[in-house]
């Protein structure tokens, strides 16, 4: 049967299709795209708005998100906080938290009361944190059998595609059981997303499955394809080195009992490897204002580029940060295709505020990321956006220094050195990577736009209405498109 031009989908259906569930109560439905898993954005401008590949971690680029209307975003696969640290310690594989905080906010609008309303408030719930173990497993029981309110206007089908989902992912862990997981501040959207990368043993297809049952468009990229535990770890210019993303970035509340715990994986598990060792956090739970509320480092991340490089035991170098698997091993993964072609096909490229060091560097500490940023075809403006404020992990920072990380992660030497001509590596200046820096006026950074400009990048000021609880500035998406508009109206 062909389908017409004039054909409406789901206007006589008694159930809801996959992509035809309404954002808006409007009038007849045109003909959804049916997107394929991972697509690249169109090369060309569409109506002279520019298509932008976004670096970013989980929450730091939530308040800007709405300003980049033909986007697609880069996300790691190491954070080891929240209710991803009791999967991870599980039932292993990477961690999706962070994917899910960003495909949770990229749900289309909806009026209050409708499906995809009711969708939404599903998938980013979380079971209380203040609750008993038992108390918070009766909830999840009241979930995962169709009791609980939350299920109210669903769809049917819907329903019943995530509740399988969610009752594949108890069954994961009730075959786990001397592990003891705790659903205690449990993510409902992390309990589905990653009960559906298990089942289809692929990270960005369960990400299609959560945009397709959401009937949302965002294009998310994890960082690397992988169905194993990847953790990330940062060496002190002291030597001293933190594995895992909350030692790095901010301190935690842990579950009382069993704090930590080896993970000690069968053959049959996500990560393939029996007897992995590497010591994880339980059930780490986030305090209210425990990212702004920080202990400093004991010393800065060392982010200075062995010159000449160290030959490390690997054969490799790094500039501050890396993976290591789960034996504790420094590794060099290979970054998701997708992620290297989209930068050639896009044409901003944005890093977005947020941790420096373990929401963006991880997105730019693998191998050939440098050239593909440094080469690409298609890239008209490289924009850092300065947080308004330090955190723990860049305590004392300024501006320059921002720019520098980046500029020295990404010339680190992710090979094994060679010697004798013809095996120079190429050392890329700061405005190959960073043309362009934003920051908002009156921000806490310091920052020296005469020596900025000399390091070759343009610095945009640009000025918030929204303040955070100390009165420093924070970013919105008004700022953020106004920003946008005079870099990209100066580069035409």
């Amino acid at each position: 049967m062909m389908l017409t031009p004039d054909l409406h989908v789901g206007l006589t259906t008694p159930g809801s299709a996959v992509f035809d569930l309404p954002t808006q109560p409007t009038g007849p439905r045109q003909l959804p795209h049916l997107r394929l898993p991972s697509p690249s954005p169109p090369q060309s401008q569409s109506n002279g708005v520019p298509s932008c590949i976004i670096i970013s971690g989980g929450t730091g680029c939530n308040a800007i998100c709405s300003a980049f209307t033909r986007a697609c975003y880069v996300l790691p696969v190491s954070d080891d906080g929240g209710s991803s640290s009791e999967i991870i310690r599980v039932l292993g594989g990477p961690s999706i938290g962070d994917i899910r905080s960003r495909l949770v906010r990229l749900i289309p609008p909806a009026e209050p009361g409708s499906p995809l309303d009711a969708l939404r408030a599903l998938l980013a719930y979380r079971l209380p944190a203040d609750v008993s173990e038992q108390e918070a497993r009766d909830e999840w029981r009241a979930i995962v059998e169709g009791r609980s309110a939350l299920w109210a206007g669903i769809p049917n089908d819907r329903k019943e595609a995530i509740r399988g989902f969610l009752v594949h992912f108890e069954s994961e862990v009730l075959r786990r059981a001397h592990k003891n997981f705790s659903f205690v501040n449990g993510s409902i959207g992390n309990y589905f997303l990653a009960a559906a990368q298990g089942f289809f043993r692929s990270l960005p297809s369960a990400i299609f499955l959560f945009s397709s049952i959401t009937n949302s468009q965002a294009h998310i990229i994890p960082v690397i394809v992988t169905n194993h535990v990847v953790t990330i770890a940062a060496e002190l210019a002291t030597g001293e080195k933190l594995v895992g993303q909350c030692e790095i970035s901010h301190p935690v509340r842990q579950a009382p009992e069993d704090t930590t715990e080896e993970l000690e994986f069968g053959v049959t598990s996500p990560t393939g490897y029996p007897g992995e060792t590497i010591a994880m956090q339980r059930n780490v739970t986030f305090g209210a204002g425990s990212k702004d509320e920080y202990e400093p480092l004991n010393a800065p991340i060392n982010s200075e580029c062995r010159s000449p490089p160290v030959r490390r035991d690997s054969g490799w170098t790094h500039a501050g940060l890396y993976y290591i698997n789960a034996y504790g091993q420094e590794i060099h993964p290979g970054p998701n295709p997708d992620y290297i072609s989209n930068l050639s096909s896009n044409e901003v490229l944005v890093y977005s505020c947020g941790s420096l060091w373990t929401s963006i560097i991880p997105c730019l500490a693998l191998r050939g990321v440098a050239s593909a940023i440094a080469r690409s075809p298609s890239l008209t403006a490289k924009i850092l956006f300065l947080n308004s404020r330090n955190d723990r992990e860049t305590t004392g920072y300024t501006a320059e220094d921002y720019i520098s990380a980046i500029e020295r992660t990404l010339n680190t030497r992710y090979q094994v050195e060679h010697y004798g001509l013809g095996n120079a590596a190429t050392t890329f200046p700061v405005s190959a990577f960073i043309t362009h820096l934003v920051y908002l006026r009156g921000a806490a950074i310091p920052i020296d736009v005469a020596h900025v400009n000399r390091m070759g990048v343009r610095c945009v000021e640009v000025e918030s209405n929204v303040l955070g609880r100390d009165g420093v500035p924070l970013y919105d998406a008004a700022c953020a498109q106004r920003a946008m508009g005079i870099i990209l109206a100066h580069d035409e």
